[in-house]
């Protein structure tokens, strides 16, 4: 006797979502390809318009689809920016190209960068940029600068840098948005502080709602923290920058000698 198959217990609404992500997975439904209207779903799988539409907000909570208002709802494209760990810091690449890290890192991988300083201030550094600084939050003070950070003129990524004011002096660190050609090393190393090691601790999180709002992200995709320290060659940190960047836009890749 034939065993009859068990049957489907998943909502409606799950069957719908798990067979569009299944499709996704395939390639049958690729970047920037657009999804079933809800009608058409509800009629494909004989539910309701609002069972669909439950559908397609699973797969947005999962980052998999980005609805565009009055045109439907489309698969995300999957083409991070990927952080060149090894290299971004080069000096050799500084100078040959006189761009900053993120520009060398941009146009190496084919995409047109842009990057926008918001500010220049000062104030009381975070309790762990104090910390990776060894200075006194109570008493000590920082230059912080805010740069926000484009590819293809899509916002990718925020960065805050906070430097000590000892170091950044009256310099152009302190008091100009632009920093030139080289830009920011270029001025540490104008300053006497070549960088030479960095240390990046590399966390992941939700954004909160005004991080949503400042790089688009859509709903359901993640941010990645990047907390960055800068040190010269005796050992020195000498600035700190914290990324906060879109997880569907960004990657790592780190490549590094292993400790005996």
């Amino acid at each position: 006797m034939t065993e009859r198959p068990e049957p489907d217990k998943r909502p409606a609404s799950r069957r719908i979502a798990d067979d569009l992500r299944a499709a996704i997975d395939r390639g049958e439904l690729r970047a920037d390809a657009r999804l079933p209207s809800e009608r058409e779903l509800s009629m494909t799988y004989g539910t309701a318009r609002n069972t669909a539409r439950e559908a397609i907000s699973i797969l947005q909570s999962e980052g998999l689809v980005v609805a565009q208002h009055g045109r439907g709802v489309f698969v995300r494209k999957r083409w991070p920016l990927i952080r060149l760990g090894a290299s971004r810091y080069s000096r050799r690449l500084r100078q040959e190209t006189g761009l900053s890290p993120f520009r060398i890192e941009v146009s190496r991988q084919g995409r047109a960068p842009r990057t926008e300083c918001r500010s220049v201030t000062r104030e009381r550094p975070p309790l762990d940029v104090a910390d990776r600084l060894s200075l006194d939050p109570a008493t000590s003070e920082v230059v912080r600068r805010e740069n926000w950070y484009y590819a293809d003129e899509e916002p990718v990524q925020l960065g805050v840098t906070y430097i000590p004011v000892d170091i950044a002096g009256d310099s152009v660190l302190a008091t100009e948005k632009t920093l030139g050609t080289g830009s920011i090393y270029a001025r540490f190393e104008d300053l006497g502080y070549p960088i030479a090691r960095i240390r990046e601790e590399v966390s992941a999180r939700m954004p909160s709602t005004d991080e949503s709002a400042r790089l688009a992200v859509p709903p359901g995709v993640p941010i990645i923290e990047v907390l960055h320290t800068g040190y010269d060659a005796e050992g020195r940190p000498f600035e700190v920058t914290r990324f906060t960047m879109r997880g569907d836009l960004n990657g790592l890749d780190y490549e590094m000698p292993i400790e005996d």
